[in-house]
């Protein structure tokens, strides 16, 4: 067995003086499994709980499919002429089927205020996504960190949404959904990012998936929250969705470590060695003396991150990252723009809206179990072409077909390939960049998911009189951008690299120094 020691070592013997033999020197992902070993319980519990701030992320994503709603309505007068049109009969020949607090609709009466303005918050939500995903994509590559920066986007996700109760109108509540939107836009990234390096190479995949399953699960019991509260005010759903997401960012602070990699980057060597000890398996905590740590470690941290947005910089500059950052994100816009504008299309549809949320998101649980279990076995980039070009095909077909079981079995296909693809371009984007600049790519290629989620409401709102202005328009656009991922390498199996410089010599990648 090699030397302990020599894991986290670097060579400090002059290039000049040994021309001839080349010391390949082990890797962070190498060094980190060798301390760390097995997937323990306490591994285990940190991933989980990290990724639990996915559940939180869904509420808030998916709320305003019931907070926004158009209420179901009635005539009340017999002596109407039509009760086709809402805004074509005097207020007291109708009166709303539930309370007129259940719904912003009904509260702030805005049943005859067009399109553009009762989907103006949905709209906003992911346009503050878009502007929190800019101003924070490098904070937990280079100051914050991906523990701190997880726990300020959850408290200001979470207090907006206790504060978006006070909304006295649709302007002050489309201004907190856009914050609320600004707050969110990084707790997936750094979810994900912070889960997976908190173990090694070969949970990576799997740890992965657990933020997805609890995606799914917040999901899943949005309306069953809000089927509960149906006849109470749609203030109540936001303090029943927000006020524990309160107390999950304050128990993130105690109980969760930093990511060790991100420390070695940034050369804090105090907290990185106290941050593997803690989390080591018993066998291998005896080896974590102080010399394994100091004795010829160069600790310097990496000269591109001196600066705020210096891992976008990087990835601009860099001609292969830069290309693979255009092809992934392109990826991503054709998944999102699919799987955001779905759910809200489902009120187009003439089924029951609590049961087509329901199972929509009932399919979330297979698209993230079959990644789960396969994503050691599947090919990056033949699976992500597949799903994505059937989803696009069942989307164009589900606006073409007249029987409704038939339509509505072609829209959940859809949306599982769609599900699924989106879980393997997450994934699939933590492999393609080394950990310098990791979290930033992975904030860029969500930010494109998100982009396709703000053209989702408008294009729902189009497709109410013509269907294939939204589910068609879904299908051609995610076909057609997943083609783009054959521009990019294929990542199954490989191990992670940390610096510019380990990707760039393990996959022959030349600087573009223009």
């Amino acid at each position: 067995m090699a030397d302990p020691n020599s894991l986290l070592l670097q060579s400090n013997t002059p290039e000049s003086e040994s021309p001839k033999i080349v010391k390949q020197q082990p890797s962070l992902d190498d060094a980190i499994e060798r301390c760390i070993g097995d997937c323990l319980w306490t591994q285990f519990f940190q991933a989980t709980l990290v990724s639990f701030a996915w559940f939180f992320d869904a509420l808030q994503t998916f709320i305003s499919v019931f907070t926004d709603a158009e209420p179901t309505w009635h005539c009340t007068s017999p002596s109407s002429s039509s009760c086709n049109n809402i805004c074509q009969i005097p207020r007291d020949s109708w009166n709303w089927d539930l309370p007129a607090h259940t719904s912003i609709i009904s509260d702030w009466s805005l049943e005859c205020s067009g399109s553009i303005i009762t989907g103006l918050p949905a709209s906003s939500f992911f346009l503050g996504c878009l502007a929190g995903g800019f101003v924070l994509a490098t904070l937990a590559d280079s100051s914050l960190g991906r523990k701190n920066l997880l726990i300020l986007s959850c408290l200001l996700m979470s207090l907006t949404g206790v504060l978006t109760t006070l909304s006295i109108n649709l302007w002050m509540y489309t201004t907190l959904r856009f914050i609320s939107g600004f707050g969110r836009s990084t707790i997936g990234t750094c979810a994900l990012v912070l889960s997976t390096e908190l173990v090694g190479k070969k949970w990576r995949g799997n740890v992965g998936i657990i933020g997805f399953i609890c995606f799914t699960l917040g999901f899943l019991s949005l309306p069953g929250i809000a089927y509960l509260t149906r006849r109470s005010s749609w203030r109540l759903l936001y303090l029943w969705t927000s006020v524990p997401s309160v107390f999950y960012s304050v128990l993130l602070y105690f109980l969760i470590h930093e990511s060790p990699r991100w420390l070695y980057i940034k050369g804090r060597k105090e907290e990185f060695a106290k941050t593997l000890r803690s989390i080591a398996a018993p066998t291998n905590r005896s080896s974590l003396t102080d010399s394994f740590f100091g004795r010829g470690v160069e600790w310097e941290e990496e000269s591109q991150e001196t600066d705020l947005y210096s891992a976008i910089k990087i990835l601009l500059q860099k001609s292969w990252a830069f290309w693979r950052l255009v092809s992934i994100m392109v990826v991503g816009f054709g998944a999102g723009i699919l799987y955001y504008g779905m759910p809200l299309g489902l009120g187009n549809l003439e089924f029951n809206l609590y049961w087509s949320v329901a199972l929509n998101a009932l399919l979330e649980f297979p698209a993230s179990l079959l990644v789960f279990f396969l994503t050691g076995k599947l090919d990056r980039k033949i699976s992500i072409l597949g799903l994505t070009l059937l989803s696009g095909i069942c989307s164009v077909t589900c606006v073409m077909v007249r029987w409704k079981g038939m339509q509505i079995g072609l829209e959940l296909v859809s949306f599982f390939c769609a599900v699924t693809a989106f879980d393997l371009v997450l994934i699939y984007s933590l492999e393609l960049f080394p950990t310098c600049m990791r979290n930033s790519a992975v904030s860029m290629v969500r930010q494109a998911v998100v982009l396709g989620g703000v053209f989702g409401p408008l294009l729902v709102a189009a497709g109410r009189k013509n269907g294939f202005l939204s589910y068609g328009v879904f299908g051609l656009t995610i076909a057609v951008c997943g083609l783009f991922v054959a521009f990019l390498p294929e990542t199954r199996g490989r191990t992670l690299c940390d610096t510019i410089d380990e990707e760039e010599q393990k996959n022959g990648a030349r600087v573009n120094t223009a």
